[in-house]
């Protein structure tokens, strides 16, 4: 056996960090049967929708949703303040700007984020872009540690981090194609939870308004809420539609299978 620290120990740093690297290079689409991709469907239903499961994913659907808000406010050269995160699933970014446009375009960028990553992420999936996904996903998890201003918020965004280390050093690239698709399919579903836990505030939990983002668009533009909230759902539903690509072909083989094997069965 070689001790801790001997010249035999692998430095998990480096190995990491060459990974990480490596994940910027295409890999082979992966083979995905009309059975996994079934079974992936129902898996992330499964990390969504039961309040078991969601207790632990949707911390982060809130971290994504929260990042969403803070790339829009730096893409318009707003002041990012800082990101706190709660552990009830809620969280706060706050932005300084000058322009009333600029904070309307980082508030509107929440609800819709964990649906546009999760598409993106499920065509990397499919398209031999997995590990550069999973790369991409942990640097801008480390980058967000600048930004986080409270305990709750590190020790959230630390787990991701560390879920997302141990991917990348012990999942092979030629399998980070199916991570992908599992974790996109499950903030596409996380997202339209969101928007029906968005809408319940609104019709029956009023006193919650100023926690929501089509409440705080409406007070800062006089559009309704209603309205903002049809236009985060356009968004999700385009985000659905574009994952939706990569996913049909294996679907449309399937089919294709089961009219062959009824032809044959029912063939006089």
């Amino acid at each position: 056996m070689i001790p801790l620290g001997g010249t035999g120990d692998p430095n998990l740093a480096q190995t990491w960090w060459e990974r990480i690297l490596a994940g910027f290079t295409h890999a082979p689409d992966p083979h995905v049967t009309s059975t996994e991709l079934a079974v992936v469907i129902l898996l992330a239903v499964a990390v969504s929708l039961p309040r078991l499961t969601w207790r632990y994913f949707g911390l982060l659907a809130t971290v994504t949703h929260e990042l969403g808000h803070a790339f829009a406010a730096l893409t318009t050269g707003q002041r990012l303040g800082g990101i706190h995160l709660r552990l009830d699933h809620s969280g706060t970014t706050t932005t300084y700007s000058r322009s009333r446009l600029s904070a309307v375009w980082s508030t509107f960028w929440g609800y819709p984020v964990p649906a546009v990553v999760g598409a993106a992420m499920v065509w990397c999936g499919f398209n031999g872009w997995g590990p550069a996904a999973m790369s991409v996903g942990t640097l801008v998890l480390l980058a967000s540690f600048l930004f986080l201003r409270n305990g709750v918020g590190l020790l959230i965004t630390g787990g991701a981090v560390l879920a997302a280390a141990f991917l990348v050093l012990l999942v092979p690239p030629a399998f980070n194609g199916h991570i992908m698709i599992v974790l996109g399919l499950a903030l596409l579903v996380a997202a339209l939870r969101d928007l029906g836990k968005l809408a319940n505030v609104h019709l029956r939990h009023r006193e919650r308004l100023p926690t929501s983002d089509a409440y705080l668009l409406a007070r800062a533009t006089s559009v309704p809420a209603a309205v903002w909230i049809a236009l985060f759902a356009a968004v999700v539903a385009g985000a659905w539609w574009f994952a939706w690509q990569p996913m049909a072909p294996v679907f449309t083989a399937l089919l294709g299978e089961f009219n062959s094997v009824r032809a044959v069965q029912f063939r006089p």
